[in-house]
């Protein structure tokens, strides 16, 4: 009974923070993330103005066009955010904590990942300079698990029959991010929470304690700074690449755009987050 009251509680808790996800630091259609993304359409809309037809002509058409906006692809995202975030994605993120604790354990050498949490608080430049280094190396190596979860949804057979329901979107705007298959979110949180939590045990293991990584609002810098630079972008109508090498750099929305293109010369290609260096090592970046 403990335990059902215990996952009922945390059941409520979820479906709350899903119907307040605009104000969750956490979540990706976060209020601010979606104001940035709102000033950098604006900037392409001025931009483009004299190129655009004469159903966009007003910032309100460029940025609710209604080839988009009324299609019923787009209407499906929304029926695909709130089931699957109430559904599947609560069971997912609950299987992920465990996997993440699981590779804590092997990583540290048998620690118990809820003792150590909250042991690395910043308090010295010598802790700070560690809690960089270890955000930035965590990022790395969930960036890369990411990038080869995604490359085996499209390379595996079994794996791209649930990926594939996020490829059916056929108009693209933010809530499409969410248009996800359950199954797709329990093989991300497996295999990124675990080795995550496998770079948190060998951090334990050296420094003798967690470091805490540098956070503004909650949530971890580099995932701030991703979600702050255009994230809302990479599903919409809207092209934003950025100049010259850079975009094999830093992650831009024409980079997720092009992996979502049915073009012949798009196919499996750009199937990096937030790193697209990754596509360039490994021969899948197009742009």
């Amino acid at each position: 009974m403990d335990f059902l009251v215990d996952m009922l509680v945390k059941y409520a808790t979820h479906a709350k923070e899903t119907l307040m996800t605009t104000a969750n630091p956490e979540s990706r259609v976060f209020y601010v993330y979606l104001l940035t993304s709102l000033v950098m359409a604006f900037a392409i809309y001025k931009g483009a103005r004299a190129r655009l037809s004469s159903d966009e002509t007003s910032f309100l058409r460029f940025l609710f066009p209604r080839k988009v906006w009324r299609h019923p692809s787009a209407w499906l995202d929304l029926r695909y955010f709130f089931f699957h975030n109430l559904t599947g994605k609560f069971l997912a993120l609950s299987f992920g904590a465990g996997c993440t604790a699981l590779g804590f354990w092997l990583g540290s050498g048998g620690v118990n990942l809820i003792e150590a949490a909250g042991q690395g608080e910043l308090s010295t430049g010598a802790d700070i300079g560690i809690a960089i280094g270890y955000m930035f190396i965590a990022f790395v190596v969930a960036d890369f698990l990411g990038w080869f979860c995604h490359w085996l949804q499209h390379k595996s057979p079994l794996l791209w029959q649930f990926h594939k329901v996020h490829h059916s979107a056929e108009v693209m705007h933010p809530v499409s991010n969410f248009r996800e298959h359950p199954i797709d979110n329990l093989f991300y949180v497996t295999v990124i929470g675990a080795g995550f939590g496998l770079v948190s045990g060998l951090a334990m293991r050296v420094f003798g304690y967690v470091p805490s990584m540098p956070s503004l609002l909650g949530v971890p810098l580099t995932m701030l700074a991703f979600n702050l630079v255009g994230y809302n972008l990479r599903h919409s109508h809207i092209w934003l690449r950025w100049p010259g090498k850079l975009s094999m750099i830093f992650p831009s929305p024409a980079h997720h755009h092009v992996h979502h293109s049915y073009h012949p010369d798009h196919i499996d290609k750009n199937f990096a987050f937030m790193l697209p260096v990754w596509d360039v090592i490994f021969g899948t970046y197009h742009m």
